[in-house]
């Protein structure tokens, strides 16, 4: 019979010490079980500790270096080249009439009593626009005109006379003097008649004068006269016309890019609002600079559209020649205090930050003039994460399907 041994084994708690008895029979078979799990667990670790360094071996065996590559950050990159892209000048400047006429009274005025036209009209020259009441000039040329059959008259008698004077006078009862008088009497009757002829023109040319008209064919801007309003030659312009619907925009350009424009130049107009640009050419290029502003004007001529309304805002881009030069997406080309810059991978595929100047920026891209060549590998976009030196694993972009 196994002989059971007893003892005290203390346990320590918080509050008290309680007195625990154990056998041994117990005690063994705790030791056993302490034993197993850990000889199991010791096997555990070197069967897993074993599958590591195997598999890690096998890896380097089959493709050396090839983990490094793999986590190597990918990035897009393109290589620009140098392209033949149009030099241009982006400017705004206001719309307006390229020869707006200001049409006013010519004559004394009076009275309106229609008015024919109203503005977005098309006119001819010499189209009567308004008419002005005309009944005391109308009665003064009557007045006139029978003024001229009176002297006409006077002219009759005067050489009905001189010729029977100058039948008798070869006989004696009429004298040379007497001749000679019903002569001038005749030449006063005559020029009588002249000068009432004279004066019924000037009165017909006065009322002629009082109807309103184009003095070129146009398109009417603007109306400033209602019927009966009186006017006079005081009261300004009643209409103002755009000679041939020309319209042009005046646009403020810096020194210096007046002096790469000349006339006939191309340019594009896009009224503020529109999605649509209007062709158009340079006529004119300001000969003076403003001394405050250091600006001068250059204007753009475009045909008439309804689109283009003198007095609005328009934004103009004018070809100025050529320039051959890399050209990038927006999304290349980063900002910061130091100015503008791109990222490039160089040797190594290292990453290095290239500053650049910039030119204008199109629709295709942003011209850079200054700082490549066009044979860089440029990283496309979020080069803003990258860090200069930093390797990478560059991949070419495909390029963009044309339409």
């Amino acid at each position: 019979m196994m002989k059971t041994m007893n003892y005290t084994s203390s346990k320590w708690s918080r509050d008290a010490i309680d007195d625990v008895v154990v056998d041994e029979e117990t005690l063994a078979r705790r030791r056993r079980r302490k034993r197993i799990i850990i000889a199991v667990v010791a096997v555990a670790a070197l069967v897993l500790a074993a599958i590591f360094f195997m598999g890690g071996s096998g890896e380097k065996a089959v493709a050396p270096g090839a983990n490094e590559g793999q986590q190597l950050p990918a990035v897009t990159v393109i290589v620009p080249g140098r392209q033949d892209i149009p030099a241009l000048i982006s400017a705004t400047g206001s719309l307006a009439a390229r020869r707006d006429m200001q049409v006013g009274i010519a004559g004394e005025g009076g009275q309106v009593e229609r008015v024919l036209v109203e503005p977005g009209q098309w006119v001819a020259a010499g189209q009567t626009l308004a008419i002005i009441n005309r009944q005391v000039q109308t009665q003064e040329a009557a007045q006139l005109a029978a003024q001229i059959e009176v002297t006409r008259a006077d002219q009759r008698l005067a050489q009905n006379e001189l010729d029977r004077a100058q039948a008798l006078v070869a006989r004696g009862f009429v004298s040379q003097a007497d001749l000679d008088r019903k002569r001038a009497a005749r030449d006063a009757a005559t020029a009588r008649v002249r000068v009432a002829e004279a004066q019924l023109g000037a009165s017909r040319a006065r009322i002629g004068r009082l109807s309103v008209r184009a003095p070129t064919a146009g398109l009417v801007l603007s109306r400033s006269v209602e019927s009966g309003q009186v006017v006079g030659a005081g009261s300004g312009a009643l209409f103002r016309i755009a000679a041939g619907g020309e319209m042009e925009v005046r646009a403020r350009l810096s020194q210096a890019d007046l002096t790469r424009l000349s006339a006939g130049v191309p340019a594009t107009v896009t009224p503020v609002g529109a999605t649509q640009g209007y062709q158009g050419t340079v006529w004119q290029v300001s000969p003076i600079i403003d001394p405050q502003s250091r600006q001068g004007e250059a204007r753009v001529l475009v045909p008439y559209n309804r689109e283009l309304r003198p007095g609005g805002f328009a934004s103009v881009q004018i070809r100025a020649g050529s320039t051959s030069a890399p050209l990038l997406p927006e999304s290349a080309v980063l900002t910061d205090d130091a100015g503008s810059y791109v990222m490039i991978v160089g040797r190594n595929n290292a990453v290095e930050r290239r500053s650049v100047r910039v030119g204008s920026v199109t629709d295709r891209g942003v011209i850079v003039t200054g700082g490549l060549n066009g044979t860089e590998r440029v990283v496309e976009s979020a080069g803003a994460f990258l860090n200069p030196g930093e390797r990478v694993r560059p991949e070419r972009a495909r390029p963009a399907a044309r339409p």
